[in-house]
């Protein structure tokens, strides 16, 4: 990062990026893709945790951190998202001098969260930047769908004018609207300390394996956020006392946690979330010490979901609804006169599409080779042993040829199914079941 100084006077902090390293991290990046999809193939823990998928979502985040042109959009969508929080200040870009790998942006002068003394933390309380920055990012996280996957305090300054800036903002994950819905039930219920509630939400948005334990999911994700419930009557003691209470961000990583003990791969995007969650949590922490996050978060969350609500109620709302329902109602007569005449005509099919692909079929139709190869062996044996009675023909070493030579073909035979059914014969690859998206 360099400081200049345009023509008109405008101090700015000008990102360069090293030649070469694009290549390089494509390079790594790709090395390190094959061996994800390695640990997937041969290992149990890569196919519960699929690395694969790890590994091409942080290759979508990291490209495009080095494409500096999607790190200045990034600068002005969360300036006009911020809008609402004055205190949260994003540097402006400058478009006329920024490249994919050159950035043109305001300079920011200020001090890192980490590096505020005690004297000015005596003289002015900063709990009120902390519990902006919180709420700001839980907006950006569950309003507007993008994540900022760094928001370490070497990417927040502290400025003389008290507000808080915030760059560096090439990191940012982009989530659906089904799964942000998803998420915020997720984190609503867990700061509510519905623990019942906090895995299925897990659950309908992971991906369950064969061997999921559901049972001990529910169990440990209930005392899990039981003990988070419990730690939170005592976080300001904790806080003062020096001693690590446990938080909303360690809350989210500890459900993925669970998830790969126990059979469920849970989506990038809780662990990111989590990751933030944590982030954050120091920030506001080294801000304001025994601040009350999950207070914060809870404020917010309620605030989020009346918001939603407020929307789904509103005349476009409402609208867009009853435009549905009127679909749904004028072809209702039409479907079920469709289904009748089936029913009447006794041409109604159910088809259950991807049964044949299914390890049932693969199983049914290896026990049937078997079987079949078995009986052919027990044929021959069977007919080799009728025709050593028959002294007819060339003899060989001592025994009719034709009638040796079908024991030993079945012999062969049935000591090839014995060796393939030991060498081959494994467990299967874990089932996968997804929840409904």
């Amino acid at each position: 990062m360099h400081h200049a100084t345009l023509r008109g006077g405008r101090a700015v902090a000008v990102k360069v990026q090293r030649p070469g390293v694009s290549e390089q991290v494509r390079d790594d990046l790709d090395a390190l893709a094959s061996i994800a999809g390695r640990v997937d193939h041969s290992t149990d823990l890569g196919r519960r945790m699929r690395f694969a998928d790890w590994v091409h979502e942080f290759r979508k985040t990291l490209l495009a951190e080095l494409d500096y042109r999607i790190e200045a959009q990034n600068l002005d969508r969360f300036a006009e998202h911020f809008e609402q929080y004055p205190v949260l200040f994003v540097p402006s870009p400058v478009w006329d001098m920024t490249r994919t790998r050159v950035l043109t942006m305001d300079l920011v002068r200020g001090t890192k969260v980490t590096e505020i003394s005690g004297v000015r933390r005596t003289e002015q309380s900063l709990g009120y930047l902390a519990d902006a920055l919180m709420r700001g990012y839980l907006d950006q996280a569950f309003v507007h769908g993008e994540i900022h996957a760094d928001p370490h305090p070497g990417n927040l300054l502290v400025t003389e004018d008290g507000r808080m800036a915030i760059f560096d903002l090439g990191m940012v994950a982009h989530v659906p609207p089904r799964q942000r819905d998803r998420l915020l039930k997720l984190l609503f219920a867990a700061v509510d300390g519905r623990g019942e509630e906090v895995a299925g939400e897990a659950i309908a948005m992971g991906t369950r394996l064969e061997d999921f334990d559901e049972e001990r999911y529910l169990r440990e994700v209930g005392q899990l956020v039981s003990r988070y419930a419990a730690h939170h009557a005592s976080r300001a003691v904790a806080a003062h006392a020096g001693t690590k209470a446990m938080s909303e961000g360690r809350l989210v990583l500890d459900l993925t946690r669970l998830g790969a003990a126990c059979g469920l791969r849970t989506p990038p995007e809780l662990s990111l979330l989590g990751k933030t969650l944590l982030s954050l949590e120091s920030v506001c922490q080294a801000l304001e010490p025994g601040l009350d996050v999950k207070r914060i978060v809870e404020e917010h969350l309620n605030q989020v979901m009346r918001a939603r609500l407020r929307k789904s109620f509103s005349p476009a709302g409402m609208a867009s609804e009853m435009i549905e329902l009127q679909g749904l109602l004028r072809e209702s007569p039409r479907k079920l006169s469709d289904l009748l005449s089936l029913l009447s005509e006794n041409r109604l099919q159910v088809r259950m599409v991807g049964f044949e692909d299914s390890q049932l079929m693969e199983s049914l139709q290896k026990i049937a080779n078997r079987i079949t190869a078995g009986v052919v062996t027990a044929a021959l044996i069977l007919a080799s042993a009728l025709l050593m009675r028959v002294e007819t023909g060339p003899m060989l070493l001592g025994y009719p040829a034709i009638a040796l030579v079908l024991f030993l073909t079945g012999a062969g035979l049935g000591i090839t199914i014995v060796l393939n059914a030991m060498r081959r014969d494994h467990k299967v690859k874990p089932h996968e079941e997804r929840g409904p998206r």
